[in-house]
């Protein structure tokens, strides 16, 4: 049995969900880095700016009041 490739143009529904994805992912990010730079914290900032994981982590953890 032979796959056949789907090449074509990309649904809205798809679209949609990967530039919200995106969205939230530099929406945490951003929150971390300004939250990091508010409160004098230069090791998790410059940990958040160079690995961008973990300033998602943070900044949902800031959102949620975790941290």
């Amino acid at each position: 049995m032979e796959r056949v490739a789907r090449l074509g143009a990309m649904d809205l529904p798809t679209a949609m969900s990967i530039l919200l994805g995106g969205a939230f992912c530099y929406s945490a990010w951003l929150t971390s880095i300004v939250f990091c730079a508010a409160s004098g914290q230069r090791p998790l900032l410059i940990a958040a700016a160079s690995f961008f994981p973990i300033g998602i982590v943070h900044g949902i953890g800031v959102w949620f009041g975790g941290w």
